[in-house]
């Protein structure tokens, strides 16, 4: 799978996606990220890529030419005249394990746009971009970050970046809720001890109580992710009942306490 991120700033985004995880997996061959800059697509002497808006207003909008040149150098040396192309943008639908999972599906070229100031000629996503995506309700002082973190969560996924398929489907938001709880070494620290059933070796056991502290995270934390979870997805009495439980111990431990007389 390849991502091209067209940027202000490489140096951030290369400092980010070239390490760890992700650049080994470059290094294999898995997967390709590569930044451009692009300011390096600027036809006047100055490099610059922004102007005043017309109809006026407060700050600068990037122009569409530069961006508009550096998306199709991008076409030229991968030899793809249809990337996917991606605008990071406070519009777009909102980003979630979902659409990172769709994006994986579905394409193995994406191209990824940053913005910076106070937008982007408008021109430009008009005749390049595929969708707009946004990081939630929020803004930020540029895309480089959302870009990241777009290009981190699907490209996890790519089979051989990490060791196992398990690494990202026992994680939260898979299949629609909060992971369990973790616990390392030592057995005890500052009073607090590892839950015995995780000490059992009891591998059955183990992954009961996993799931049922899934199902009871997500009711505490995110009671909205649990409402939109289908139980029909239980095939077996076994799930059925370990989620019977978790409400059951939800309700215990979270019951209000009785008002003193």
């Amino acid at each position: 799978m390849r991502f091209d991120i067209m940027t202000l700033f490489p140096d951030s985004v290369d400092a980010m996606l070239n390490v760890s995880i992700l650049g080994r997996a470059q290094e294999r061959g898995y997967i390709t990220i590569q930044s451009h800059q692009i300011r390096d697509y600027t036809t006047n002497k100055q490099m610059q890529v922004d102007d005043y808006p017309y109809g006026g207003g407060r700050g600068a909008v990037m122009q569409a030419d530069p961006l508009y040149r550096c998306w199709d150098h991008i076409r030229e040396v991968t030899g793809n005249p249809h990337p996917h192309t991606i605008f990071l943008s406070p519009c777009g639908r909102t980003f979630d394990q979902n659409v990172a999972r769709e994006l994986k599906a579905e394409y193995d070229h994406i191209v990824l746009v940053c913005g910076h100031y106070e937008g982007v000629d408008q021109r430009f996503i008009d005749e390049c971009v595929d969708e707009e995506i946004s990081m939630g309700d929020f803004v930020l002082t540029g895309g480089e970050i959302p870009a990241m973190a777009v290009c981190d969560a699907v490209c996890r996924m790519v089979p051989g970046v990490l060791p196992d398929e398990e690494c990202f489907t026992e994680e939260s938001h898979w299949n629609g809720l909060l992971e369990y709880p973790q616990y390392s070494r030592p057995e005890e620290w500052h009073g607090r001890k590892v839950p015995e059933v995780l000490l059992s070796g009891h591998h059955a056991n183990v992954a009961a109580w996993r799931k049922k502290e899934s199902y009871k995270r997500t009711m505490l934390r995110r009671p909205d992710l649990f409402a939109r979870f289908d139980p029909s997805q239980l095939t077996t009495k076994a799930e059925r009942k370990i989620l019977q439980q978790a409400k059951e111990e939800f309700a215990a431990e979270n019951r209000p306490e009785e008002p003193e007389n």
